[in-house]
C-alpha cells in the first residue's frame, strides 16, 4: 500500500466514484414515489364507494393496475436503498453480509406478493362495478 507516509497508507482507500449514481437513483425514486402516491390518494378519494366490489373494479381497470405496480417497484426500490446505506454505514461485522441477503429477499418476497396480489384482482374481475 506504499512506504508507510500518510498517502501511502490512505491511496486506494477514497471513493468508489458510485455514490452520485446511487443519491441520484434514490432522490428519482423518491420523487417517483411522491407522484404515485398523490395519484393514489387522489384517485381512491374520487371512487364512489370504498366496498371490495368497487375497489376490485377499480383495480381491474389497466390503468390503475399499471401505476399501482409501478407505485409497488418503486416503493420497494426506496425501502431497500435506504435500508441498504444504513446497513452499509452501521454495520462493521460479519452479520452486515447476512443483513443485506435477508434485505434483499424481503424486498423480492414483498413485490412478488403485492404484484401477484394485483394481478390477481386485475385479471379475475370484471372491471364494472357491482
Amino acid at each position: 500500500m506504499g512506504n508507510g507516509t500518510r498517502l501511502g497508507r490512505v491511496r486506494g482507500l477514497g471513493s468508489a466514484h458510485e455514490g452520485a449514481g446511487e443519491w441520484w437513483k434514490h432522490k428519482v425514486s423518491s420523487g417517483s414515489n411522491l407522484l404515485l402516491t398523490l395519484w393514489l390518494m387522489v384517485s381512491i378519494a374520487l371512487l364512489p364507494a370504498y366496498d371490495f366490489a368497487t375497489i376490485a373494479a377499480w383495480i381491474a381497470q389497466p390503468l390503475v393496475a399499471v401505476p399501482l405496480i409501478l407505485l409497488v417497484l418503486s416503493v420497494t426500490h426506496h425501502f431497500r436503498h435506504g435500508l441498504q446505506v444504513v446497513i452499509e454505514d452501521y454495520q462493521h461485522d460479519e452479520s452486515r453480509f447476512v443483513l443485506l441477503v435477508l434485505l434483499e429477499y424481503f424486498t423480492i418476497t414483498v413485490r412478488v406478493l403485492a404484484i401477484f396480489s394485483i394481478l390477481k384482482i386485475a385479471f379475475t374481475t370484471t372491471g364494472v362495478a357491482a
